[in-house]
């Protein structure tokens, strides 16, 4: 055993108070898995007075988190107050000060990530951010780790707890967008204001982190094509299922079929009920990874809340720790493929239309004839009639999302098409 590790913890909120919580309950056992010692030395909070989860001693409390950031006898420090300021300036200081750093911060790795990682090798800091995708699922580390050997073709997974909860909440019940919404702020899945949540930010940071990792290049959040879930009714979650799917709020990333580019984007999609991601419930989180060697592979559990999340801090704090005592560092940023992220509209994609409509002759000839123009392939065609109208139902085979849109807008211009009644994307289905 060597001396203490000693270590700075910025943010003491629902996951900081449990990070406090686990380095008290687990210290000896932490102590053999690392080889030395784990030592809390300073908790930089905006309000000391303030409750907490967890019992801190008082004296371990300060407000002044630059000068805890750069104390000379602080080895690591751990942030997990989110945001792009402070946090950001916190931890350049605490780099550029020889510290390594462990963060949750999926909001500022996502946008200046670049920044963050450049202080790192600058100042030969550990930079680990385990907890900032996928809350207590092991994910990133295999990505960049395990997987470094591998060529990773796509990542489709459900990251947002909040949304997830809300969707399967109405296809379960029938419940409405909004009376979901408000059952998951009762239960504290949801904040007070969700929109970073239903509006897909806190997915499209995630999808950036996932998609730079995996493809080794540069992604921000503003790379991100993205669609919340605000729009979604009852009445398309009752369509999906009632043709054998369930719909998701998906983050995708996928290699352009040259392997020259890759599309990054968050929307709500259809994916078949077979599919292993149509069965996760709730709030919990799955990623699923396809890769040349490894094949399918998926990553499930927790995806938010105060304990999953410091397990995931705790085991980089483990990490970095280990480095430290070794001498060694982590894996830095590997950005060497450098592939351009294409735009939405090069991504490549299926899609479900429904469509009000003229009940009379050669409807659905002229319907098929404005898919034809576009180069969109049908692969099936449901229609009922409705007395002077009727209902068109079409799934596409795979086109690009540009020729899918050129499409749509071609069909709201026709004549006989009443109205677009419901566009959604199809994913999964080449997935057992």
């Amino acid at each position: 055993m060597t001396k203490p590790l000693k270590i700075a913890l910025l943010g003491c909120g629902v996951v900081g108070s449990q990070v406090v919580r686990l380095l008290r309950e687990q210290e000896s056992d932490l102590a053999a898995r690392v080889g030395a010692p784990l030592e809390l030395v300073g908790v930089a909070v905006r309000k000391p007075g303030r409750k907490r989860d967890a019992e801190i001693d008082p004296a371990l409390l300060t407000t002044d988190a630059e000068s805890l950031v750069t104390r000379d006898d602080v080895d690591i420090v751990v942030e997990v107050i989110g945001g792009i300021e402070p946090a950001r300036s916190l931890i350049l200081a605490a780099m550029a000060s020889g510290k390594s750093v462990v963060t949750a911060n999926k909001a500022l790795l996502a946008e200046d990530g670049a920044t963050i990682h450049r202080a790192a090798r600058e100042n030969g800091a550990d930079l680990y951010f385990e907890a900032s995708v996928a809350g207590a699922i092991p994910l990133l580390r295999p990505l960049r780790e395990s997987m470094a050997g591998d060529r990773v073709q796509r990542v489709l997974g459900i990251v947002n707890g909040t949304t997830n909860y809300i969707l399967d909440k109405m296809d379960s019940s029938g419940a409405s967008f909004t009376d979901a919404l408000e059952e998951a702020q009762a239960l504290g899945y949801a904040e007070a204001d969700p929109t970073a949540d239903v509006e897909g930010f806190d997915a499209a940071a995630k999808a950036a982190i996932l998609a730079g990792i995996a493809f080794h290049s540069r992604v921000t959040a503003a790379d991100v094509h993205r669609e919340g879930i605000t729009e979604i009714t009852a009445a398309d979650v009752a369509s999906a299922k009632a043709m054998g799917y369930v719909i998701k709020l998906l983050a995708i990333c996928a290699r352009s079929d040259d392997g020259r580019s890759v599309g990054v984007r968050v929307h709500p999609a259809m994916i078949p009920r077979s599919h292993p991601l149509a069965g996760v419930r709730e709030a919990y989180n799955a990623v699923f990874v396809e890769a040349e060697s490894a094949g399918r592979l998926m990553f499930y559990g927790a995806g938010a809340g105060g304990a999953p999340t410091a397990s995931a801090v705790l085991g980089d704090i483990v990490a970095v720790a280990r480095n430290r005592i070794a001498n060694t560092r982590g894996p830095e940023e590997s950005t060497y493929a450098d592939l351009r992220v294409h735009p939405m509209g090069e991504s490549v994609t299926r899609c479900h239309v429904s469509l009000d409509v003229a009940d009379k002759p050669g409807v659905l000839a002229r319907v098929a004839d404005i898919f034809a123009k576009h180069d969109v392939s049908i692969q099936t065609v449901r229609q009922e009639g409705r007395g002077d109208d009727a209902q068109l139902v079409l799934v596409t085979h795979r086109a690009s999302d540009a020729a899918l849109s050129a499409t749509i807008e071609s069909l709201r211009e026709m004549d006989i098409v009443r109205a677009v009644a419901g566009v959604m994307r199809v994913e999964g289905d080449e997935t057992p």
